[in-house]
């Protein structure tokens, strides 16, 4: 099972302070645990919302709004994507994260759609064309 794992933004993370060097250390060393338990699949922070872009659809229309976003706690500051064997496991792992963040913070788990999943909704033609292109993405 794969599942994203999101670390939470925190009013810090937003402001673009950098953690300190024993955050950094701790989450490296957290890294290579999950690269060596063949968990990891990827993972990366991201940039301060003030530095991102929204596009919103409605029908044709598109809409570009430019950073910051409110809701703080809403957003997402980083992300790992993990290959696990169950939703248990993926708990267990987050559990043993050093706090990613100074202070409060909050990570969610998320598992993702495989194609299975959809049933009969996916056409074996859709199927065949998924698998074709998830073969072309390097490190698939």
């Amino acid at each position: 099972m794969r599942v994203m794992v999101l670390v939470k933004a925190t009013r810090d993370s937003e402001a673009g302070v950098m953690p300190p060097l024993e955050l950094l250390e701790a989450m490296g060393k957290y890294n290579e645990e999950l690269a060596k338990a063949g968990i990891l699949l990827a993972g990366e922070g991201l940039k301060p919302s003030s530095q991102g872009k929204r596009v919103a659809f409605d029908g044709a229309d598109r809409t570009v709004t430019d950073g910051p976003f409110p809701a703080t706690g809403e957003l997402v500051a980083g992300f790992w994507l993990w290959q696990v064997k169950d939703m248990a496991e993926a708990v267990e792992w987050v559990r043993r994260c050093p706090n990613p963040m100074p202070g409060p913070s909050e990570i969610e788990i998320r598992p993702l759609f495989e194609l299975e999943d959809f049933g009969d909704a996916m056409s074996p033609e859709l199927a065949a064309r998924e698998e074709k292109l998830r073969g072309q993405i390097p490190g698939r």
